[in-house]
């Protein structure tokens, strides 16, 4: 039994084992390993931190021009209102077209039996919905190019530019359909384009 009781003490009073004997300083506490000059070269010897550390900086664009949104709508530039711009006119159009389509099938079904009511519906949908999604993207695509290129060259981006953007974005998309019907989609565009302008301005 007291040998028992011996071989436990032992195993339990062991001494603290250190690399170099040099590691060891009696004199250290928590506080000295907490309270160290941080040297970012000390991380890994090749991770290449000889020079410190480098940190992005994304609050100041030199290419965004003055007068763009920030806020609830940011946008650093006319690549974002192409990108974003675009993509949810799309999808709004696609949306509108497809609802416009199922209302349109329901009324235009030959037949009120629900097969044919079905797929009365799903043709309307799936002819509505990709035209007037695609008209709405490529009208937005013209319309943030054209806008971003009068910004360019003005170099400063306010509503007038959508304006004249709108303008010439109705056009250009009816020009093939005579001067009358591009004045016209030129007139309707820029209406929309100075009503988005300037409510934004104004709201957000």
């Amino acid at each position: 039994m007291s040998q028992h009781t011996t071989n436990i003490e032992e195993e339990e009073s062991f001494a603290p084992i250190y690399a170099n004997q040099e590691d060891f300083n009696p004199q250290d506490t928590v506080s000295s390993f907490l309270n160290t000059t941080y040297d970012p070269t000390r991380l890994h010897p090749l991770a290449g931190l000889g020079g410190g550390l480098d940190y992005l900086n994304l609050d100041d664009d030199p290419g965004v021009l003055p007068g763009t949104q920030g806020g609830l709508l940011p946008s650093r530039g006319w690549s974002d209102d192409l990108t974003y711009g675009t993509g949810l006119t799309y999808i709004t159009g696609l949306s509108v077209g497809g609802a416009y389509g199922f209302y349109e099938g329901l009324r235009s079904s030959p037949s009120p039996a629900f097969k044919i009511r079905l797929n009365t519906v799903l043709n309307s949908m799936t002819r509505r919905g990709p035209f007037i999604g695609n008209s709405a993207g490529v009208l937005a695509l013209m319309y943030n190019g054209i806008n971003g290129g009068i910004g360019k060259a003005r170099g400063n981006q306010d509503p007038l530019n959508s304006v004249a953007a709108g303008a010439l974005t109705g056009a250009l998309f009816k020009s093939t359909a005579g001067l009358r019907a591009a004045g016209s989609a030129g007139g309707v565009c820029a209406v929309i384009a100075g009503i988005w302008a300037f409510g934004k301005d104004a709201i957000f």
